[in-house]
């Protein structure tokens, strides 16, 4: 096998698997949002002002969690568009 198509099938593996993986972490950090603001809605006592913060942080990081992908994925077609010579 040609070097450059076994580098060109590494990468699109290595690309799968951060995909996988991604979606998994996403998948629990959405189902943690979801038991955060569960919690935050049946308790009274927690102030308006804690509330926002909460959903201050839970927009920060899906904003972070989608700027990380954009660079991961920008990465690969980096990667992809070398070992096709472009």
């Amino acid at each position: 096998m040609e070097p450059g198509k076994m580098a060109t099938q590494m990468i699109s593996f290595q690309k799968t698997v951060f995909d996988n993986n991604f979606m998994a972490m996403a998948m629990v950090l959405d189902q943690t949002e979801q038991l955060t603001n569960t919690f935050m809605n049946q308790f009274p006592w927690v102030p308006e002002e804690g509330k926002k913060a909460v959903a201050e942080s839970i927009r920060f990081y899906k904003k972070a969690r989608e700027d990380f992908k954009k660079a991961v994925e920008e990465g690969f077609s980096r990667m992809e568009d070398m070992l096709a010579g472009k």
